[in-house]
């Protein structure tokens, strides 16, 4: 057991009481057979084929706080945040660190907006209080520590999050926004955990945007299980913007029922050191995966995508398409593994991965695989890694385009075939905009789109009661 492993261990056993209480009985039933699971476990090494580009216990090694008894952090995100999509009207929620914000009623603010009937977005612990034994049906089902020390890890130490529920039969016109904001004057990890569950025929679009507000150490961790009804379909865009001394860790698990579609777009934009894990499971016939993702990195910036769709069942169909631009130190990986399970028969598949390299200095590492036990299928895999082509670089200057400027619309046309299977044309329009600035080198700080009001510097003079502070010698805020 390594240093990295003993001091979580250590920090469940000498905290579960606090750790409890702080949260609901659902969530706490899981939490013994997570530790015990994460004791066995561990993190994952790099000789773990899922983990190979990635050095998970270097990156949990630091000693970062915890906020376990969930006190207040002073902020207001619709005061202080503001990151709009202009032309869309969303249903908008924010998860501040790893707790479902709630606004007093001395704010004046109504979250969200008019959802339809039967409806829900809420914190997920408030959610297993009001509603048990529906939550103990899906909850750690997907996710099970017992196969993954970061699920284990999460299972164990998560209190809260978020939770989303669409009814049968239910369209919801309108998207619903989560802003998760890391928030905090120390160096913080947070655990947080996402349930969604679309029942039979319903229809959702669900957009989430991480940033980061302070200049701290973060380190979070989320899981995330979604469950898509016979006949349902999803829409799921993720995009991240924090910055370069986050670190973030987060499996995603999707299960399918006959007829579903679920679309996922990853966008990584600014970052520290970035791993998603997404396992995507047919297990209806008739169900259809479409999975898109683009990273763009410099720096000393990594980005580790690793995927798994599973055919289990017959006539399902998926298409994955994941796009890099990697600039001066920047490292990126893409392993992504499409199975065809014994009788799956009339899958169809289509798995590609590109990547643009601009410097000698940049790395990638693809791993695009497919593992078939059916006979009657259609599926392809493929990867591409090149760099700027000087043909076309010399005859744009030569029709007077300066080089830097070539260079940039040479990338951004690259990342434009992501782009363009966002749905939400707005969305679309927005991130074709975002990451055109972010070819041109734009930072975080110049971002126009999403302002720090000052009063969160305000916020850090007056040491307000409850404001979270560093532990000495512990991660627990006494």
């Amino acid at each position: 057991m390594s240093n990295s492993e003993k001091q979580y261990i250590d920090l469940y056993g000498e905290c579960r009481g606090l750790i409890n209480e702080h949260s609901a009985s659902v969530l706490n039933a899981k939490r013994e057979e997570a530790y015990e699971n994460f004791r066995r476990l561990g993190f994952p090494s790099q000789k773990v084929e899922r983990y190979k580009y990635t050095n998970v216990a270097e990156a949990f090694a630091p000693n970062y706080g915890l906020n376990l008894r969930h006190i207040n952090i002073p902020v207001n995100p619709y005061d202080v945040f503001r990151c709009d999509v202009p032309k869309l009207s969303t249903s908008l929620y924010f998860v501040v660190n790893d707790r479902f914000y709630q606004p007093n009623s001395s704010q004046g603010r109504q979250q969200g907006g008019n959802l339809p009937e039967g409806v829900e977005v809420m914190s997920l612990a408030e959610a297993a209080m009001k509603n048990p034994h529906f939550i103990e049906q899906y909850y750690a089902r997907l996710a099970r520590s017992s196969k993954d020390g970061l699920n284990a890890l999460n299972t164990m130490l998560c209190q809260d999050g978020l939770y989303i529920h669409v009814p049968k039969g239910v369209v919801v016109e309108r998207p619903i926004q989560i802003v998760n904001i890391l928030r905090a004057d120390v160096d913080l990890m947070v655990n947080r955990r996402v349930l969604i569950v679309l029942e039979e025929r319903a229809e959702a679009k669900i957009l989430f945007c991480d940033h980061a507000i302070d200049d701290r150490n973060f380190l979070a961790t989320q899981v995330t299980e979604v469950y898509v009804g016979e006949e349902a379909h999803l829409e799921l865009y993720e995009l991240e913007e924090t910055h370069v001394r986050s670190r973030r860790f987060a499996n995603m698990y999707v299960d399918q029922q006959r007829g579903s579609v679920t679309t996922i777009d990853s966008l990584t934009l600014h970052n520290g050191l970035t791993r998603n894990r997404t396992d995507v499971t047919l297990s209806g016939e008739y169900a259809e995966t479409r999975m898109f993702g683009c990273v763009i990195a410099d720096k000393q910036q990594h980005v580790d995508n690793n995927t798994l769709i599973d055919h289990r069942v017959p006539n399902c169909q998926s298409t994955e398409l994941y796009k890099y631009v990697l600039d001066d130190k920047a490292v990126g990986a893409f392993a992504g593994r499409v199975l065809v399970r014994e009788g799956a028969q009339k899958t169809t598949s289509q798995e590609t991965n590109a990547n643009l390299v601009a410097t000698d200095t940049a790395r990638i590492y693809t791993q695009p695989m497919l593992e078939i036990y059916a006979d009657d299928v259609k599926c392809s895999h493929g990867s591409t890694v090149g760099q700027l082509n000087d043909d076309a670089l010399f005859y744009m200057r030569q029709r007077g385009i300066p080089e830097s400027e070539a260079r940039m619309l040479l990338k951004f046309a690259f990342a434009g075939e992501v782009l363009d299977s966002i749905t939400l044309e707005p969305l679309r329009d927005r991130l074709h905009y975002l990451v055109e600035k972010r070819f041109r080198g734009e930072t975080m700080e110049q971002r126009e789109q999403c302002r720090i009001h000052s009063s969160i510097a305000e916020s850090r003079e007056r040491k307000t009661e409850g404001q979270l502070s560093k532990c000495e010698g512990c991660k627990l805020c006494k």
